[in-house]
């Protein structure tokens, strides 16, 4: 039975990554930073109840908090076979608006947490000789986005931190890809008032949001045998938004 970190576990993506993966009968390990209750009843709603869950609640953005994640998968579990860093916040604000604080804590997350998590499992897939990293950047991370600054830097970051990363790791069977999604409809996405949504569907061929499953899917291919020979990519999941 293989084992998983997620991070960012609670809502939205992070999720229904965490639903996927108990179905594809994996262990997780599923990170949060303040809902234990939501944590507890993602686990309740599995379907699967052959694996084993543990939540462990840090803050990613703070290497040793990110640290003891890593450690508590181990100690958990004799082997990590994978690593999904989805935690991400916004702090949407115009450039000239933006507070120092507000730029911080997006990268502080978004792309300093990735780095935090990669770090502390590198050494131990090396000894392992195998395993995958999957980083959720996002279409604001190639694209650019007004407003998002902050987002757009920090997302733009993971995509070339996972491009580096599969290059160091490659030759230790270490494969290392990113997602990018789009307009997804989570409780992010819900919050757009109707005209400004009815904007955006103009810009997608689609002519629809996409659903945390279209992520999960990806995900889900990236994590199988069929992808042994993918990394250092970026696949985009955004009915076309940007090409």
């Amino acid at each position: 039975m293989k084992t998983a970190i997620i991070t960012g576990a609670s809502k939205g993506i992070g999720a229904v990554l965490a639903k996927r993966l108990n179905e594809l009968n994996y262990n997780l390990v599923l990170n949060y930073r303040s809902s234990t209750a939501s944590m507890e009843k993602l686990i309740e709603n599995f379907t699967n109840r052959e694996t084993k869950n543990i939540i462990v609640k840090c803050d990613i953005s703070v290497y040793e908090d990110a640290k003891i994640l890593i450690d508590e998968a181990y100690n958990n579990f004799c082997t990590v076979d994978v690593l999904i860093n989805n935690a991400g916040i916004t702090k949407d604000n115009i450039l000239p608006l933006m507070t120092e604080e507000e730029f911080d804590q997006v990268i502080d997350t978004n792309l300093k947490g990735t780095f935090n998590c990669c770090k502390h499992i590198a050494r131990r897939m090396i000894k392992q000789k195998q395993g995958r990293i999957i980083n959720i950047s996002s279409v604001s991370g190639l694209a650019g986005n007004p407003g998002q600054v902050n987002y757009s830097a920090s997302k733009a970051g993971v995509i070339g931190m996972t491009k580096s990363i599969a290059r160091e790791l490659g030759k230790k069977n270490i494969l290392v890809n990113a997602v990018a999604p789009g307009f997804i409809k989570t409780e992010m996405t819900d919050k757009i008032p109707d005209e400004i949504k009815a904007e955006m569907m103009k810009n997608i061929p689609l002519q629809r949001l996409g659903q945390p499953e279209d992520v999960a899917d990806c995900v889900e291919f990236l994590i199988s045998d069929k992808a042994s020979y993918i990394t250092g990519q970026v696949i985009s999941v955004n009915g076309g938004f940007y090409m």
